[in-house]
């Protein structure tokens, strides 16, 4: 090995240090790879699987709930005047916007002058996630409550006839557990279990789908895939990216970081069994409050105390819920004068809309243990 002198070590000009520092490349220029971490993005989903109105010209929506009525034999001779209940029952749900909803940030343009890549683009992607997902939450929310109405709905009833309430059903059996909602067999024995519910509450089959946490469906996937429960016309990627490719019952099936999942969104990923690195790792939330009595909220998706329960899962008909809008996602910029007086721009995403269920009937939640969750 040759011998290095050190005389000529220590008087070497390292250009890369601070000062002489004991880095040889703190001044060196980091690079921008043109890549942007993104973080968490999810899809949002429920927006498309409920009934969606519009709304104009007014702080609420109505919408129009028909009961059942009966038939009856005609006797000859006399004549028919419609039947002793009067026509079926009708009643009718409101549900109300609720405040504007908004997310913001400001980029400071001597910060995007000197910055070597473009913030502002991901800033208001960012933005945008922030609200789809509020939106996506309450919807769950609403159809949770649905799901544990039970009895009259809407207050529609005639002759001693009353529409069927929601319907909650536990996956597994006995006591349970909560590794029962990542259960494969126990699952798509749940499926069926809801599916025959919705036809015996005369469920219209149309729009029945299913939303399950990630890690439920990635289970689900691999059980299905083998008991040919697949839909064979969509095969390869399509089928392992959660949008609905699944069915089970004429059920489709969806994943989504935002339901209600064991009194959290998300799931924590040592709770699944499953401990990979760092064990205190969590990606999930807490259920916040979001009744009437919060402020900014008009309609009840529950407190966080109600909504967190042994909730592993719903199942749904369109006609379970509805959601409508005054303002859709969107995402505002200022410019001209308040950009010179405050030298930047203000980001701003903003939302008005309100969510609440319409036909319980047509609402299953899923979940573990055989303590179901109370209405609210």
């Amino acid at each position: 090995m040759a011998q290095q002198s050190s005389d000529m070590q220590a008087s070497l000009v390292r250009p890369g240090a601070l000062n002489g520092g004991a880095d040889p490349r703190e001044l060196y220029l980091k690079l921008f790879s043109g890549e942007m971490f993104k973080g968490f993005q999810n899809n949002t989903i429920a927006r498309d699987l409920v009934m969606r109105r519009t709304l104009k010209n007014g702080k609420s929506l109505q919408f129009i709930f028909t009961g059942r009525t009966q038939s009856e034999f005609h006797t000859p001779g006399n004549s028919i005047l419609g039947n002793d209940q009067k026509a079926p029952p009708v009643a009718e749900k409101t549900i109300t916007c609720d405040d504007l909803l908004i997310s913001s940030a400001f980029v400071y343009e001597l910060d995007e002058v000197l910055s070597h890549y473009d913030l502002r683009s991901e800033i208001s992607r960012k933005i945008g996630y922030a609200l789809a997902e509020k939106y996506d939450r309450y919807i769950f929310r609403s159809i949770l409550r649905g799901a544990r109405k039970a009895g009259i709905v809407q207050g529609v009833t005639a002759n001693n006839q009353e529409e069927p309430g929601g319907t909650q059903i536990q996956v597994g059996s006995g006591a349970g557990a909560a590794a029962d909602a990542y259960d494969a067999d126990k699952l798509v024995a749940a499926f069926f279990d809801a599916a025959a519910a919705l036809d015996e509450k005369g469920v219209s089959q149309d729009g029945r789908v299913g939303v399950l946490s990630p890690r439920q469906y990635y289970s689900l996937i691999q059980k299905v895939g083998d008991s040919g429960l697949v839909n064979r016309d969509a095969q390869g990627d399509s089928r392992q990216r959660g949008n609905g490719i699944v069915e089970i019952a004429g059920i489709q099936i969806y994943k989504s970081m935002n339901i209600p999942f064991h009194g959290k969104y998300g799931v924590n990923y040592t709770s699944a069994g499953k401990t990979v690195g760092n064990t205190g790792d969590y990606v999930e939330a807490a259920i916040e409050d979001a009744s009437d009595a919060t402020g900014g909220v008009n309609n009840d998706y529950g407190t966080a105390a109600e909504v967190a329960t042994t909730s592993c899962g719903l199942i749904f008909q369109k006609e379970a819920a509805g959601v409508v809008e005054a303002i859709a996602p969107q995402v505002q910029t200022t410019s001209g004068d308040v950009s010179v007086i405050y030298q930047g721009d203000v980001i701003l995403g903003r939302l008005a809309m309100g969510a609440d269920y319409l036909n319980p009937a047509a609402a299953v939640e899923l979940h573990t243990t055989n303590s179901p969750g109370s209405a609210f």
